[in-house]
């Protein structure tokens, strides 16, 4: 796994962000419209951008501590098992903190599924 190749898409992914913020922004500073039905229909949309908008900053969150990682050299080590992350999981998530199989095995715990080794779980 090349470290370097996630920095690049993490940082052009925050790029991407930033814009989508300053637009998200920009568009929630216009002023309302006079008429009162449109307002409704704007502050629907208003709405909208604003739970936009902070999933995004969540996300840049999760990438700048992704970048931490990359920088400190552990980005790809499963927190829970210390195993390599499979680059296919970084490709489709890369801020993840966890492998595949620890991330199933929190799952069906917090469902109260059994665990993937077909052993049976003790509650919560």
């Amino acid at each position: 796994m090349d470290p370097k190749k996630f920095e690049t898409r993490i940082k052009a992914r925050l790029n991407e962000l930033q814009d989508r913020l300053e637009r998200v922004e920009t568009t929630l500073d216009e002023p309302a419209d006079a008429d009162l039905d449109d307002q409704a229909i704007e502050l629907e949309d208003d709405e909208v951008l604003e739970a936009l908008g902070r999933a995004s900053l969540q996300e840049v969150r999760l990438l700048n501590d992704a970048l931490g990682r990359i920088a400190d050299g552990t980005f790809g080590t499963c927190r829970t098992c210390g195993e390599m992350i499979s680059e296919a999981r970084l490709d489709a998530v890369p801020y993840t903190l966890v492998c595949r199989i620890c991330a199933g095995a929190k799952a069906t715990h917090a469902t109260g599924s059994a665990h993937p080794t077909g052993k049976a779980q003790a509650g919560p």
